[in-house]
């Protein structure tokens, strides 16, 4: 089984708007709702992968209430721990000339609840996947991510990262399966402006010396970058098309990876799976279809 774990999901509002005009009324000319957050995006991509996987997390309030029932009209198991006060946040997405997000900050997270999330970790078997994605809320401690992996030494669990800075680079004494920066996240934690694949690769090999087994490194047009545990270096170019909507492309080549290397275990596959994945959602209004990863795959030489 894999698992996602979302700590601050959100739904969110994206809004088309001619031109938006601080101060005034404006008004949408298309408007739509989805579940948000980075283990979310994960989740449902698999999902329309093929891959069953269960979507951990917090949620309270009527909104934390419609992502559930979101996710478990898309056949995503939402197995979130539901919080007595506040809401799930919303997050308000502005597409006007220029894009605009206001984020809300989410409920608080009681230690209670924190508790529980630890009892459905313990369900987590040797051989599954468990995908830690995004940001800390600001009531949980940033050391949450290091704590969790801590907690489930041991047992033989695939576990992903997919964050930044310090959350990124403390978690690589605990040996991820596999880490997913961008080229802006991997040069900041060393303090470089990495433009160029041949750039990158030096750096993720030190993300690995540093403890994690697999390094995705992935870098919008530039493509990505991929260092494995067995020695393997590869780089590709990104896939051609029209980019329309790049929020999610990193979690889809998150969901990407992680199908192509449980379908057939070989880590180039993967990485053109995770590939494939990002683009197809960075193409499309939504997040990608298997239709629509196939069709990128096909075009990846």
């Amino acid at each position: 089984m894999i698992y996602t774990i979302t700590f601050n999901p959100a739904l969110d509002y994206i809004m088309n708007v001619p031109e938006c005009i601080t101060g005034a009324v404006n008004r949408t000319e298309t408007e739509k709702i989805l579940a948000g957050g980075k283990g979310i995006n994960v989740s449902t991509v698999l999902k329309n992968l093929g891959y069953e996987n269960t979507a951990l997390g917090f949620t309270a309030g009527f909104t934390g209430g419609e992502i559930e029932r979101m996710l478990t009209e898309m056949g995503i198991k939402a197995d979130f721990i539901r919080l007595k006060d506040g809401l799930t946040r919303i997050n308000v997405k502005i597409k006007s000339k220029e894009e605009t997000e206001i984020n809300g900050q989410g409920p608080d997270i009681p230690k209670e609840a924190v508790e529980e999330l630890y009892k459905k970790l313990d369900d987590i078997k040797e051989g599954d996947t468990l995908v830690l994605a995004g940001s800390i809320p600001k009531t949980l401690p940033d050391t949450i991510y290091c704590e969790i992996m801590e907690y489930l030494t041991g047992r033989g669990i695939n576990i992903i990262v997919d964050a930044t800075r310090d959350l990124l680079s403390n978690v690589l004494k605990y040996k991820p399966f596999l880490i997913k920066p961008n080229n802006h996240e991997l040069g900041e934690i060393f303090g470089v402006t990495l433009k160029t694949r041949a750039e990158v690769v030096p750096y993720a090999k030190k993300m690995q010396e540093m403890g994690a087994r697999n390094v995705l490194v992935s870098m919008a047009g530039e493509g990505a970058v991929f260092i494995g545990e067995n020695g393997e270096t590869y780089e590709s170019e990104a896939p051609k098309g029209k980019v329309v909507n790049s929020t999610g492309a990193g979690d889809s080549m998150v969901a990407g990876f992680i199908a192509g290397y449980l379908e057939k275990g070989d880590y180039l596959y993967a990485l053109k799976m995770g590939l494939s994945a990002g683009s197809a959602s960075a193409f499309s209004e939504n997040l990608a279809t298997k239709e629509e990863v196939i069709n990128v795959y096909n075009t990846i030489k």
